[in-house]
């Protein structure tokens, strides 16, 4: 004989369990869901930023998750181009990612160029202000030029790539959304680096801790 409840009482007798909730999530880590959200310019070093964030959180014993644009754009953005459109949906399908994660009880590092204001905007409404961080890595058009680790400026230079950010299509510089801004045309990696720790590591403390 099934030991399932059947009929009308069924669901109140055999209630679906409560999901966890993320303050539960982040008691059993030990850590809070938080997001780090790196933007700027193509070559302004934010994927570096990134992985050297995430190297010394993983020291600290964080769980980590990081979201580059490219990969993004590689997959679960693929199709999407560099329209002003394209660009909003990139972001907001790559905010959705993170806010998923952080309410897992995650540490999300993501690093976008997210080039206007409205989209820093978005990014806090959808994973929300409270659990994001937004970085700044700040450097020159012509220091990232110099740089060109991907190319990306010769391309643009030669109009072979169009509506790039910082030359055909605008990079707002930010106003007051930007939480901490790292010069990292004036700092080196390990400088940055250490502030980025020290402005992060406070916020990765659960409440109830």
């Amino acid at each position: 004989m099934s030991m399932l409840a059947s009929g009308p009482d069924s669901r109140r007798l055999n209630p679906e369990p409560c999901r966890l909730t993320q303050s539960e999530k982040e008691h059993a880590s030990g850590q809070r869901g938080f997001a780090i959200w790196i933007y700027g310019l193509s070559g302004a070093g934010k994927s570096t930023l990134a992985a050297s964030l995430e190297r010394e959180l993983h020291r600290q014993g964080r769980v980590t998750v990081m979201l580059d644009g490219d990969d993004l754009r590689g997959g679960l953005n693929r199709g999407l181009g560099f329209s002003d459109t394209d660009r909003t949906e990139n972001l907001r399908r790559a905010a959705e990612v993170a806010k998923l994660l952080v309410r897992s009880g995650l540490v999300v590092i993501a690093a976008f160029i997210t080039p206007r204001r409205e989209h820093r905007a978005l990014v806090s409404t959808i994973v929300g202000a409270a659990d994001l961080a937004l970085v700044h890595a700040s450097a020159p058009f012509a220091v990232c030029a110099r740089r060109d680790p991907k190319g990306l400026y010769a391309q643009a230079a030669a109009d072979v790539l169009r509506q790039f950010t910082g030359r055909d299509s605008a990079f707002e510089p930010p106003l007051d959304e930007a939480g901490l801004t790292l010069d990292t045309s004036a700092e080196s990696v390990a400088e940055s680096t250490a502030r980025l720790v020290a402005y992060v590591t406070p916020r990765l403390v659960p409440p109830h801790a």
